[in-house]
């Protein structure tokens, strides 16, 4: 178990936590949530033993062993891949280590025999002699093939390293698990792996995710971080929302109702309080206006963006034909004589194991790349507006402020309607006057999104759009996707995001692997290794 008493900790005149005491117990996975900028990821680190609280203490057993999910993607670049996982069990690698320069060494002592016995029953106690094959399996589960465990890290793709990290911390059964955003950067086929892995994981979990289906599947608990305080709730992420909206609405309705009664006892006290014969009565109602409650409710870091598309016109039934693309990049061959067609009302998730696979696709159908073979046409009647995976080079340029680089893509130049555009997506007030260029990740999402909207297109491009936004803006986002009348076709690791818009999906594997229409926990159901082999392709 591991807890805490508490615990308060403010950065410069902003206050994190105040008073938080918690406890975290072995069997459950708790879901740390909270709004971008909540102190999640510090939370994490406060329990970890990263950062110290200004006051307060968390509490762990000395024989208990913490594993923590690492985000220095560089810090083991001179090692292997299998001797990176190994280190996640710190002290058995320590003994692998130890034993290893023991029994290199040429003059090995009677003393040196003695220490290597005592290393090696430790080792054995540690379930050592089965680490590497443990370590094997957690690569494989998460797509990392066993021809890459003697590979530098450093010769590693970033999502790869990932993968690597993950498996870093979730080797040897530790006793407590922390996770930040695991699934970022996982293939939808890893983070099901992971998903069955946690599932099955008896120990203490504590995982800060965007993912609503993730959080679903794997909590027992949910931790909220709102209010400057942590409270945990018994259910997943679902049933969190739901508690949390009816209280909310339970506090909100006493509050109007303890309000409702201060103006009628004020009301009462103002037209009596000088008459003799009711001067008691004034004086009793004074006594209850003073013990009701009138404090405000404190207000909650967690804000929603309003997202909305609506096409200027409609397009025609044909909207795209694509026959033979072919694209390498690097000496990859990424896409391989692909076709297809698009039809009004598509919602079409690009499915891959290689995310540069479906960014390519939409940078070509998008007009910002040339296929190496192959042509693609859009319907005369469409128009379209893409998110692109790095939108880096629409702000890193711009020193105007936010007013003025969205006004560029707006119809309706007026201040005021450019302001509350951007109010819609939470930048009022001084949030306005913002330099793009200092935007955080997911303040760029939103402004991309706002452009898309005043864009009026009726074909939505989108290569993760969820990506960087919090909880509630990936709601919106989902919501607002789910209403759009007009085509979208897009790529998303987001489960629940995917289930909820798609209503086709086309499965790359450098060649086109399979487009059905469907939902894509159908397609998950169709294609699960027990039902491949029995399932016809049944091509759209």
């Amino acid at each position: 178990m591991i807890s805490t008493s508490d615990v308060t900790l403010q950065f410069g005149g902003k206050k994190l936590f105040e008073d938080v005491n918690v406890k975290f117990t072995p069997g459950n996975c708790y879901g740390l949530i909270g709004a971008n900028g909540a102190g999640k990821s510090t939370f994490i680190k406060v329990l970890a033993g990263e950062i110290e609280p200004n006051r307060g203490q968390v509490h762990m057993a000395k024989d208990l062993r913490l594993s923590v999910l690492r985000q220095d993607h560089y810090a083991f670049d001179n090692h292997t891949v299998m001797q990176t996982v190994l280190m996640g069990n710190e002290r058995l690698y320590k003994i692998m280590v130890e034993k290893d320069a023991l029994y290199a060494k040429p003059d090995f002592s009677e003393k040196d025999g003695d220490r290597a016995s005592e290393l090696e029953t430790v080792f054995a106690e540690l379930n050592g002699w089965e680490a590497e094959s443990e370590a094997g399996v957690l690569l494989a589960g998460l797509g990392i093939p066993n021809s890459a465990n003697d590979k530098l890290m450093k010769d590693l793709e970033g999502g790869d390293k990932v993968k690597v990290l993950l498996a870093q911390a979730l080797i040897g059964q530790p006793d407590v698990l922390l996770l930040d955003e695991p699934t970022n950067h996982l293939d939808i086929y890893a983070i099901q792996w992971l998903e069955n892995f946690l599932f099955d994981f008896k120990n203490t979990v504590i995982v800060v995710s965007h993912d609503r289906h993730f959080l679903n599947k794997v909590c027992t608990h949910i931790a909220d971080i709102d209010f400057s305080k942590v409270t945990v709730y018994s259910g997943n992420y679902d049933f969190w929302r739901q508690a949390s909206e009816l209280s909310q609405k339970l506090k909100s309705d006493v509050q109007k109702k303890n309000s409702d009664k201060a103006e009628e006892l004020k009301s009462f006290i103002q037209r009596f309080s000088a008459n003799a014969s009711k001067s008691r009565q004034a004086s009793s109602r004074q006594k209850q206006l003073e013990k009701l409650d009138l404090a405000e409710l404190p207000a909650s870091t967690r804000r929603r963006p309003f997202v909305g598309f609506e096409s200027k016109r409609e397009a025609g039934n044909d909207l795209l034909e694509v026959k033979g693309l072919s694209k390498t990049l690097n000496g990859e061959v990424l896409l391989k004589d692909i076709s297809f067609s698009l039809k009004k009302g598509d919602k079409v998730v690009l499915l891959s194991r290689n995310d540069l696979a479906k960014t390519t696709l939409l940078n070509i159908l998008a007009g910002e790349m040339e296929p190496d073979a192959g042509t693609f046409n859009w319907g005369i009647t469409t128009t379209r507006s893409y998110f692109p995976a790095d939108n880096t080079q629409h702000f890193d340029t711009e020193d105007a402020n936010l007013i003025d680089w969205l006004r560029k893509f707006s119809e309706l130049k007026d201040e005021s309607f450019i302001r509350g555009f951007l109010g819609k997506m939470l930048f009022g007030g001084e949030e306005a006057l913002k330099k793009p260029k200092v935007l955080s990740g997911g303040e760029k999402v939103r402004c991309m999104l706002a452009k898309m909207m005043l864009s009026g297109a009726n074909v939505l491009l989108l290569d993760g759009p969820t990506n960087h936004l919090d909880l509630e803006s990936i709601t919106a986002v989902n919501e607002g996707i789910q209403r759009f009348k007009g085509t979208v076709i897009f790529t998303s690791h987001d489960h629940e995001f995917i289930q909820t818009v798609a209503n086709r999906i086309i499965d790359i594997d450098v060649t086109l692997k399979d487009d059905r229409r469907m939902t894509y926990d159908e397609y998950i159901e169709l294609t699960r290794p027990s039902n491949s082999s029995s399932s016809s392709h049944a091509s759209v």
